[in-house]
């Protein structure tokens, strides 16, 4: 029986490479046309579908900015597909997955961590994360998994990989964030499947980390002539069209998974930057 994976960019080719997943790109099947997905479901009949589809750019370029001068497509994209999708594997039988964001969230919930049941406060500085908390707020009722990822880090380069991006600019936040480690996410898919979880989960390494310490451990493992500055909160929205999601999610969920460990994320930063310095 085929598993498929819809949306064949960055995480959808890494998914795919672990878990042996059938890639499904947009010019094969459009998400917005239903009547088209409910016939390759009807077709295909697969036990298990991951929806990794969504915009958060345009072609060739790397940004949510984007979203805010396209919001017709960003709707399509990130609200409609995944919607239609989740229906139709509803209606049939299938283990759905959703790639989800955990930038939904500004803060840190007085210290606590949001958790998968506190309302998202992320609603309306950026429109990126506004359709994420539209598609969250009706696939939370849907049959299915959806995981809340942030700010990807990876054990090799990649466009898409925080790590490439990071390096890419001068100036660099020094705020504390949630994040995740994709050699993490990656391990603990087929876990998640075989147990068919349900519901909303914080898919992030315990504890927090800062974009400047990241650039840190960068300079330590793989580049020593790296330089950056620190870059202020205030001086970054000035520099982009909508405000950048700085927040705190609670693993605990996560944590209560049987067979599902993931490191602490100083820890898993300095994994990924071995393997990253060797490729």
């Amino acid at each position: 029986m085929k598993n498929f994976i819809f949306g064949a960019g960055y995480l959808g080719h890494r998914f795919s490479e672990a878990l042996a997943f059938t890639l499904v790109p947009r010019a094969e099947v459009d998400l917005t046309d239903l009547p088209q997905l409910e016939e390759f479901l009807d077709r295909e009949k697969p036990e298990v579908v991951i929806n990794c589809a969504g915009k958060t750019s345009g072609p060739g370029e790397i940004g949510i900015d984007w979203c805010e001068i396209h919001r017709e497509e960003t709707i399509a994209s990130n609200i409609v597909a995944p919607v239609n999708l989740s229906l139709a594997c509803a209606e049939r039988g299938i283990y759905f997955i959703h790639i989800g964001s955990g930038c939904v969230y500004s803060g840190d919930n007085n210290g606590e961590g949001y958790t998968e049941e506190d309302k998202p406060n992320f609603d309306g500085p950026q429109f990126y994360a506004k359709t994420k908390i539209d598609s969250e707020r009706i696939l939370r009722n849907l049959p299915g998994l959806l995981l809340r990822i942030r700010m990807p880090i990876d054990d090799r380069p990649h466009p898409r990989n925080l790590i490439d991006k990071l390096k890419a600019f001068q100036k660099v936040i020094d705020i504390q964030n949630s994040m995740t480690t994709v050699p993490d996410l990656v391990r603990a898919l087929p876990t998640l499947i075989r147990q068919r979880a349900q519901g909303i989960y914080n898919v992030v390494n315990p504890g927090t980390i800062s974009a400047a310490k990241i650039m840190a451990f960068y300079r330590e493992y793989v580049e020593p002539p790296h330089t950056f500055e620190i870059l202020s909160v205030e001086d970054l929205d000035r520099m982009t069209k909508g405000k950048r999601s700085n927040c705190v999610l609670s693993p605990a969920k996560l944590e209560r998974e049987q067979g599902i460990r993931f490191p602490e994320i100083h820890d898993a930063v300095k994994t990924c930057l071995v393997s990253y310095r060797l490729c």
